[in-house]
């Protein structure tokens, strides 16, 4: 088994993502070639997709959201949850964050936070533990792109979210209106029409917005 760094590098291109052209990711054009690959890699069957190969609608929105108000971010403590390729992650460094951390269950997206944030010129620092098991660390701004798609996880999610908002946070939360998404929690603070792939989504252009939990 080759290493993640070399396996991501193999298997994707540097892209520009689509609504955020400052940034480039490795990312791969198709879901199902290389969610195969991954399985052959791993060499076992029923892996989870590699979210961290995408640049999902959620994300693509808040990263834009973020370079465009560099106020929320500048000189701010933040936390890339769910993160997968970084690219929010990202967005918040070339915003002026002081720091970001990125965290992500998944070993392959870690790897891929780490070569994408090389790939812009920042440096991104990498977590795969389970954070939504543990206290709400301080950090000033939360970030959550597209991570409402299923409704435990979506509940572990707003339970954090909640947690680190009491503690003093700003919780911004990119998503198009995903099944399990708490509209009724949220504020909407902008909208995008982002450009996505149809081998992921039902369309090729995700309405999507960002939101803030609200106090």
């Amino acid at each position: 088994m080759s290493r993640p760094t070399d396996f991501i590098q193999a298997n994707t291109k540097l892209l520009a993502v689509p609504l955020v052209g400052e940034i480039r990711l490795h990312l791969a054009e198709e879901s199902m070639p290389i969610w195969q690959k991954t399985e052959e890699e791993l060499g076992r069957m029923n892996v989870p997709p590699p979210y961290w190969a995408f640049a999902w609608a959620g994300g693509q929105a808040l990263a834009r959201y973020l370079l465009d108000n560099p106020g929320l971010v500048e000189g701010r403590s933040v936390l890339d949850l769910g993160a997968g390729s970084g690219l929010t992650a990202i967005a918040a460094m070339k915003a002026g964050a002081s720091k970001v951390l990125a965290a992500d269950i998944d070993p392959y997206a870690a790897a891929a936070v780490t070569l994408n944030a090389q790939s812009n010129s920042v440096r991104v620092g990498t977590t795969t533990a389970d954070l939504l098991d543990a206290p709400a660390e301080a950090f000033d701004l939360i970030l959550v792109g597209d991570l409402f798609y299923e409704r435990e996880l979506a509940d572990r999610v707003l339970a954090f979210a909640t947690k680190a908002r009491d503690g003093g946070a700003v919780v911004l939360a990119g998503d198009p209106r995903r099944s399990y998404f708490p509209r009724d929690k949220f504020l909407q603070l902008a909208e995008y029409s982002v450009p996505v792939t149809r081998d992921l989504e039902d369309m090729e252009i995700k309405h999507t917005a960002v939101w803030q939990l609200a106090p």
